[in-house]
């Protein structure tokens, strides 16, 4: 589904080359939930960015289900990233002058998705999240854990193929934070493939196997 070859990220300070990912090779099959570890300022993030077309590397070759995408111009990435791939932020990223139903509905506009059957779409992901009675409050007025529902309920709406999750439970409490990685193992039960950062042990066991990044190498 998504395979890495030669991945290079840097900046340059000084005339000197910084790297934040260096000759990173790796391939990520359809269903795998694969967990990202490692001291921060590793680059797991940048890594994670990278795979969802987030940030481009500065070398190397990047293939996702059969597109190079390193050969992408940035519309077609942007169509590619629109269509397959759903993203959950630490910090939620919600917009806090759109109502939790405004927010899970986005993405579909983005994709010119007609209002029914947009309307059908969140209604039904609503009702799967339990969050019907909460459709017209706004952002600041839901919990930490609430919010992030939302964030992942619009990563979900597009029934994306690959969902990437920066430290998806990194600003809950630890009940919170189980609840989230239930739904994401059952999602991954589903067919969605899954791959987090995180710095928790066990949020890495929920899923199939675990990739350690040390500056900006896999150990």
């Amino acid at each position: 589904m998504l395979e890495f070859k030669g991945i290079s990220k840097w900046y340059n300070v000084g005339g000197n080359k910084t790297y934040i990912l260096n000759n990173v090779d790796l391939i990520i099959r359809e269903g795998e939930f694969v967990s990202i570890m490692g001291p921060s300022g590793s680059g797991k993030s940048t890594l994670l960015h990278i795979m969802g077309m987030l940030d481009e590397p500065s070398e190397g070759y990047h293939y996702f289900m059969g597109q190079a995408v390193h050969l992408l111009k940035e519309k077609q990435r942007s169509q590619l990233y629109k269509q397959h791939i759903g993203f959950v932020f630490q910090a939620y990223h919600l917009i806090d002058e759109l109502t939790v139903y405004e927010n899970i509905e986005t993405p579909l506009i983005y994709q010119n998705v007609k209002t029914s059957e947009r309307k059908a779409m969140v209604a039904d992901i609503l009702d799967r999240f339990q969050m019907v009675g909460k459709k017209d409050l706004f952002p600041t007025q839901l919990s930490g854990g609430q919010q992030q529902l939302v964030g992942i309920a619009r990563a979900l709406i597009a029934s994306p193929r690959l969902l990437l999750a920066d430290e998806p439970t990194g600003n809950l409490n630890s009940k919170q934070g189980e609840e989230i990685m239930e739904i994401f193992k059952k999602l991954n039960n589903e067919g969605v493939t899954i791959i987090q950062v995180t710095h928790s042990e066990k949020n890495a066991g929920y899923g199939s196997r675990v990739i350690n990044l040390l500056d900006g190498r896999i150990s």
